[in-house]
């Protein structure tokens, strides 16, 4: 079933601000939030949906990539923004601070701020490159990386902070000529993860981690372009405590393939032929980036020709269909002649048959050009 448009999530336009943005989010997230709609799954699922396109909409990089290619700019990696949900801990650590006191004292059922449940950490994001050939790119590949990641150590034991009460902030009163202000900060002692060590081993850091070797599953879409960056939700570091993990954030780099050059989702092809296949015609098999393409060229063909076929470039993040695979036809002039060859190339000069008469319709290299990214 196909994803709805995060626009129509939020029923703001693509010209939207980012307040606007921010604004019908907001309006959505309450409307839906748990704490109003007890028990009711639709709801908490509107309210994740919700969360899931102001993830994507509030950041301008991501959403200049949604622009341009859709959902499928974020899928394949099961990210946010991908093929599924964050979890509601998700949602609260991110976006806790734009529902304001809507519920009462900035508290959110259990899951965050300041309403009464512990706060729930999130472990920092590992960051990855991967590396990948025309063809992956083209056909789509699933990467197993291995990647060391922070993780809790066996035993080790939390408890709450005493210091903060397991908020993760503590209340500063300041006296000022206004009166009393009251403002929220990191709690020193915790570093705002609400809880501190109890007992750990001793081969665990400070707050309790070891590093641990894990192989990732990555599923990479068909289409993606370099320097294109995917995530892995919960593939990063741990977080302490009952914290939740952090994201892997996968690079993508293209490798340079060895004869073909790509081109947005168009694929060029340097195709060389002697002067006797020109003059006769050829039937040439050229590879693909799906396998081996077999092409005719017709007699008389001219150096310079540009064959265009349809579908065999690379495939659209947006599912809008496949590039096209341009192969330019190069004639290739010998460097050194036999004493036969000159004899008989010295004749060709003053046969007319060999002196060029282009036509109309043969087109100049700034008209193939021209043509070619029209």
């Amino acid at each position: 079933m196909s994803k709805k448009d995060f626009y129509e999530i939020l029923g703001v336009s693509k010209n939207a601000s980012a307040e606007e943005i921010k604004k019908a989010y907001r309006k959505k997230a309450i409307e839906f939030h748990p704490d109003k709609n007890p028990g009711n799954k639709e709801a908490e699922e509107n309210f994740k949906t919700a969360a899931e396109a102001y993830e994507v909409l509030s950041d301008p990089d991501k959403k200049a990539k949604y622009d341009q290619y859709g959902h499928a700019a974020f899928d394949g990696a099961g990210g946010f923004g991908g093929g599924h949900h964050m979890n509601m801990d998700d949602i609260f650590s991110q976006f806790g601070d734009i529902f304001g006191g809507a519920f009462g004292g900035g508290g959110f059922g259990g899951f965050g701020g300041n309403g009464g449940g512990q706060r729930r950490a999130k472990g920092s994001n590992l960051r990855i490159k991967v590396k990948m050939t025309l063809e992956e790119i083209a056909n789509g590949v699933e990467k197993k990386v291995k990647v060391k990641r922070k993780v809790q150590a066996p035993g080790v034991k939390y408890k709450t902070c005493s210091t903060c009460n397991g908020q993760g902030q503590v209340l500063r009163v300041t006296n000022t000529i206004l009166g009393r202000m009251q403002s929220a900060t990191t709690c020193h002692v915790c570093g705002g993860v609400g809880q501190t060590i109890d007992s750990k081993p001793n081969n665990a850091d400070a707050h309790g981690m070891i590093l641990e070797d894990e192989t990732v599953s990555i599923k990479i879409p068909a289409g993606v372009v370099d320097g294109m960056q995917l995530k892995v939700s919960g593939k990063g570091n741990d977080a302490p405590g009952n914290g939740i993990p952090g994201d892997l954030i996968v690079a993508i780099e293209e490798l340079e393939h060895d004869f073909l050059k790509r081109e947005g989702e168009n694929l060029h092809y340097d195709l060389y032929i002697s002067f006797a296949e020109a003059a006769l015609g050829v039937s040439k098999e050229i590879e693909a980036v799906n396998g081996k393409v077999r092409i005719k060229l017709e007699e008389g063909i001219q150096s310079g020709k540009i064959l265009r076929l349809k579908g065999k470039g690379i495939p659209s993040l947006n599912s809008y269909g496949n590039g096209d695979l341009l192969v330019h036809v190069n004639v290739w002039t010998p460097k050194s002649l036999s004493k036969e060859q000159r004899q008989f190339f010295e004749k060709s000069l003053t046969d007319d048959n060999f002196i060029p008469k282009p036509e109309k319709s043969d087109k100049s290299f700034f008209e193939k050009v021209k043509d070619m990214f029209s």
